[in-house]
């Protein structure tokens, strides 16, 4: 008989015992036992070590007992398969490139990425069997943005002209990117994720026709043809929510938390959604953590279909005894309609 997940029964819209939680980026910097064990260790060494990375995966389902195990990695990493030179310092620094050049790319070669699949199945072996194991990648028009930047940047101006001087160049770009990231999702999920979730970071830079355009379809033929629960991000994409469900077709949503939950759910019509607190109420006191977990709960109301998660990535400044508060306040907080 298979285990049932709570947190991909909930992807699923379906009924659980408890609303499942997990935090994006709860493997790292925040957690005294990751800073101990990348001493010494390169970012790169450590995503390239398979028991270093498990570890680091495991870490906080250890400390939190949460429902998901992301897999430590950077949304960066899947490039190396198609030639591309990325580097930390301690951003991704990697060599601009124009819409044709990205088009243009070698072919993904997943054998190069091996040591990801060592990774999540190590960490399906040890992670709690009630746990997921959540795979994940970029979504293409996000890698776009530092692939034609060379890295990071607040306004991505070299993606944003390339896109306005050519859209059809942009979509044979996209659709580059869109079939390398499927190729490693599906590496990923043959390997043992339960879960997988498309990182659209960038993609709240666009006008709402480029979202229906560019961004959202080239995220749909990423996630098609996966065949575990799906999850898209795009964080600071209210303008395109009433479009995004009949376009990406993802199983779940991910919500920053620019509109209260429940809004934010019904603009987008979706059966399971995730998200919607403000990682900067972890920088706050136990007390206004409490308050804004049970708000978004109370929210919810115990309604199918609900993961608690950030609305974006845990800052490296929190402190552990207020993620701590969070965990108590969404274990603690009870509310109709759950199974």
């Amino acid at each position: 008989m298979s285990v049932q997940r709570p947190l991909v029964q909930a992807v699923l819209g379906n009924p659980v015992d408890r609303v499942p939680m997990w935090m994006m980026r709860q493997a790292g910097r925040y957690l005294p036992e990751y800073r101990e064990l990348r001493k010494g260790k390169t970012f790169q060494e450590s995503v390239h070590d398979v028991d270093t990375a498990a570890e680091i995966t495991l870490q906080p389902i250890r400390r939190f007992g949460f429902d998901g195990a992301v897999v430590f990695l950077d949304i960066m990493t899947p490039l190396e398969a198609m030639d591309v030179e990325v580097t930390f310092a301690p951003g991704p620094t990697l060599t601009p490139r124009s819409l044709r050049e990205i088009a243009d790319l070698p072919s993904f070669e997943s054998e190069r990425l091996s040591f990801v699949g060592d990774i999540i199945a190590s960490v399906r072996r040890q992670a709690p069997e009630q746990c997921a194991v959540i795979g994940f990648s970029g979504a293409p028009l996000t890698l776009l943005a530092y692939l034609t930047e060379g890295g990071g940047s607040p306004n991505f101006f070299s993606l944003r002209s390339q896109l306005l001087a050519d859209r059809g160049l942009a979509r044979d770009a996209l659709h580059r990117v869109a079939d390398a990231m499927n190729a490693y999702l599906a590496l990923q999920v043959a390997a043992g994720a339960d879960v997988v979730q498309l990182f659209d970071t960038w993609a709240g830079l666009l006008a709402k026709d480029e979202l229906i355009d560019l961004a959202y379809p080239a995220a749909a033929r990423t996630l098609a043809g996966i065949d575990v629960p799906r999850i898209y991000f795009a964080p600071n994409t209210v303008h395109g929510y009433e479009s995004v469900a009949s376009i990406v077709d993802a199983d779940a949503y991910g919500l920053d938390w620019r509109l209260p939950v429940i809004e934010a759910w019904d603009r987008i019509g979706a059966r399971a959604v995730q998200g919607n607190l403000d990682p900067a109420v972890l920088l706050t006191d136990e007390s206004t953590i409490r308050r804004r977990c049970e708000q978004i709960l109370d929210g919810v109301d115990g309604r199918p279909g609900y993961v608690f998660n950030l609305g974006h990535g845990i800052d490296r400044h929190s402190p552990v005894a207020n993620v701590e508060a969070m965990v108590d306040a969404v274990r603690s907080h009870r509310s109709g309609g759950l199974a």
